[in-house]
């Protein structure tokens, strides 16, 4: 499909979501939140800070779904953890029609409804690693009824779901961006060279540095990436694409930010 060549070309996180973000409101769906944690424990949520969001939603509204917490009592979200594939938004509320609301999940609707994020379809992504989760909710314009987002997907579904399965394989594969400090290309250099089994004293002799600033850099590493152990850097850098890029960059301090969208990703 023609849509999907401009996916296969783009080099980076921000360019990719914002053509996505365009892609999806020609179908209709102009308000969108993804989210991929690979990093999740035993319990359905986990802190925010771990995972990457990338979203068009109001200001306002991030604010008090992710920095308040409430996408913990997000229904859609319930069904994108313990689920994969697609799904309209009314087809799991009916589901779960017979069951009370929880205060926080009465809170929850009350915000959707303010911003009138009240029709859409939510994918779940298949992932072939151990408790991560991805998924995407796809609201349609405001003023559109459940009942306009299902004839969209009555006719479009099978195409955007094809579309949305590859920008989510291709974020995979693309460099983590975003407000969150990365690591620097000498962070970065330091852990591909323990990946690749080298020791403190193999490293400090091919860097031409002392092994205490070897070790500083890996500080500064695990410190970056929200992790006490340099076998976790290793995994976590390798998953989100920090360590053996193909330009050799890490990364600097000072990531661009996108606009119209928050990118967390530790």
């Amino acid at each position: 499909m023609k849509r999907l060549r401009p996916y296969l070309e783009m080099t980076t996180v921000d360019d990719l979501w914002a053509h996505h973000s365009n892609v999806m409101a020609e179908f209709g769906f102009d308000r969108l939140f993804y989210a991929f944690n690979a990093f999740r424990g035993a319990g359905l949520y986990d802190n925010p800070e771990d995972a990457l969001l990338l979203t068009t939603m109001p200001t306002d509204y991030v604010e008090a779904y992710v920095d308040g917490g409430m996408f913990r009592d997000g229904i859609m979200m319930r069904w994108a953890i313990e689920n994969v594939g697609v799904a309209s938004w009314a087809q799991v509320y009916e589901q779960m029609q017979d069951q009370s609301l929880t205060e926080g999940e009465k809170a929850m609707r009350a915000l959707n409804e303010r911003h009138g994020i009240v029709a859409g379809y939510t994918i779940s992504f298949p992932m072939a690693i151990k408790n991560a989760n991805a998924g995407i909710g796809m609201a349609v314009k405001k003023g559109m009824t459940q009942a306009d987002a299902d004839a969209i997907w009555a006719e479009h579904g099978v195409e955007i779901e094809i579309i949305n399965n590859v920008a989510h394989l291709c974020i995979l594969q693309l460099p983590a961006t975003g407000q969150q400090r990365l690591l620097t290309p000498r962070q970065s250099e330091v852990l591909e060279l323990v990946a690749d089994g080298k020791t403190m004293q193999d490293i400090a002799l091919l860097l031409e540095r002392n092994v205490a600033t070897v070790e500083k850099h890996l500080r500064g590493a695990r410190d970056a990436l929200g992790v006490e152990t340099t076998a976790q850097a290793v995994r976590k850098a390798s998953i989100l694409n920090q360590i053996f890029r193909l330009d050799g960059a890490g990364g600097d301090s000072s990531p661009p930010k996108m606009p119209g969208t928050i990118a967390r990703r530790r």
